[in-house]
């Protein structure tokens, strides 16, 4: 806890520079060692003040949308890679305009699209029907799972007109033996078809910037792989590349005694930390003393609620608690609910000074409607 009121206005969500190098001092690391190329997942994080730092050290950038297509293309540079679960007649030409490689997620789309899509390289995704996700929400491989072929029948009528594949499976995979057996498993099935491709995307989920995570075994497994099958090996890593850099920075507004003391804070879980209040998860909250808080938003929701905290002497009106690890599905979801005050973007640059990216007022909070 910081009990001050120095620095920008909160509530601000506050990158961390030297934070965010460490991951890319390891990004850079599986790069060299792999030989697979990396890029930055948009629907994780897509804050492009940071995008300048982060281009150094990985390879371009994979979006979800039209929209994040460009803005890797704009912003980011390097490669640029083009997913949709489904792209629009209106949409395609565009896509195809910024990217470098577009994914189809079906046979169908691949079919109505692929000679608009000509000129640049094409793919499918590739569901293998298994995923290390323990959320039947964010499960690719759930039950009719909408999100691309599995049947080699299909895939093997798709080899004239393809050249990769991108295979998403993984989701906030810290078991390095998991990866490992999955992508043995991976080989043994589709081998045969991988063997024919020029590249595959292993696709995100892979939490190998995380401390004590065994980065050279994961390189060498991926050299391995690449030199079976003859192909260029993708990941695009969303939390990996921003995990523990990004703090939700927030001052207490009020403390209540209910039974249990609570302080609400100027911020929202369900405005600022959304994917948090999806999951069921507690925001990672200071838990050093012997003084206990729930720490709430001040929303109208009334499970509007960050999780518990301890702190090493009673909290008072005015005192600044950090929330960490706010970057990762988090600041590209934030949203106007009841009007709270958007935080503002902040950057601690390594000499430790703060910069305000960027902030938000009531006209962007009106012109988000209309």
């Amino acid at each position: 806890m910081q009990a001050t009121t120095a620095g920008p206005q909160t509530p601000f969500y506050l990158i961390d520079r030297r934070k965010l190098q460490a991951n890319m001092d390891k990004m850079a690391r599986l790069r060299e060692r792999s030989g697979a190329k990396v890029l930055l997942a948009l629907k994780c994080f897509a804050t492009w003040g940071v995008f300048d730092q982060m281009a150094r050290s990985m390879d371009g950038t994979t979006s979800s949308s039209l929209y994040e297509l460009r803005l890797g293309r704009e912003k980011f540079g390097g490669e640029t890679h083009a997913y949709s679960v489904a792209w629009a007649d209106h949409e395609i030409d565009e896509a195809v305009g910024h990217a470098d490689k577009i994914i189809f997620n079906s046979l169908g789309q691949l079919d109505r699209f692929a000679d608009r899509a000509a000129g640049i390289a094409r793919g499918l995704r590739l569901n293998p029907r298994f995923s290390t996700s323990g959320f039947d929400l964010a499960d690719p491989a759930r039950k009719f799972s909408r999100l691309g072929e599995w049947d080699m029948a299909r895939l093997e009528s798709a080899l004239d007109r393809i050249s990769g594949v991108m295979i998403h499976y993984n989701c906030e995979n810290r078991d390095y033996p998991l990866f490992a057996g999955q992508l043995d498993r991976i080989e043994a099935e589709f081998g045969g078809f991988l063997e024919k491709l020029d590249w595959v995307s292993l696709g995100g989920g892979i939490h190998f910037t995380g401390d004590g995570y065994p980065l050279d075994d994961l390189a060498d497994r991926l050299r391995a792989f690449s030199d079976r099958f003859g192909v260029q090996v993708y990941l695009e890593p969303g939390e990996a590349s921003i995990t523990g850099t990004t703090t939700l920075e927030v001052s207490v507004l009020d403390i209540l005694d209910n039974g249990k003391k609570v302080a609400v804070v100027d911020s929202s879980i369900e405005a600022h930390m959304l994917d948090l209040l999806i999951y069921r998860e507690n925001a990672k909250l200071p838990q050093a003393g012997a003084h206990e808080y729930q720490i709430a938003g001040k929303s109208c929701l009334a499970g509007d609620i960050f999780g518990d905290a301890r702190f090493d002497r009673p909290l008072a009106v005015g005192d600044r608690i950090s929330v960490q690890d706010a970057a990762g599905y988090t600041m590209v979801k934030k949203n106007w609910f009841n009007g709270v005050a958007m935080p503002a973007i902040c950057i601690r640059e390594p000499d430790g000074t703060i910069t305000v990216q960027r902030t938000f007022d009531y006209d962007d909070y009106r012109d988000s409607l209309s």
